[in-house]
């Protein structure tokens, strides 16, 4: 099991979204403890990131397998997402 890692900056981007979008992306980031590469989870190019869609939000994290953490960047609209 994975034990996982919000920063400062995603819990205000979590904060921000709409109740539904917000319950949503709750529940990924919970399934992550167990499974940290679900199935539509999508490795980002050039990098040893991750990226999980909810919606039109992508939740962009990095897994360390060594210390099974998992840290999540931020929660964003797909357009701002990858900027």
């Amino acid at each position: 099991m994975y034990s996982v890692r919000i920063l400062r900056r995603a819990i205000k981007d979590i904060a921000d979204l709409p109740k539904g979008y917000a319950r949503m992306v709750g529940e990924h980031i919970d399934s992550l403890l167990e499974n940290p590469r679900p199935p539509g989870a999508k490795k980002l190019w050039g990098t040893t990131d991750y990226s999980l869609g909810e919606g039109v939000y992508r939740i962009p994290y990095e897994i360390d397998d060594g210390a099974r953490i998992v840290t999540i960047y931020r929660v964003k609209h797909r357009r701002e997402a990858y900027r």
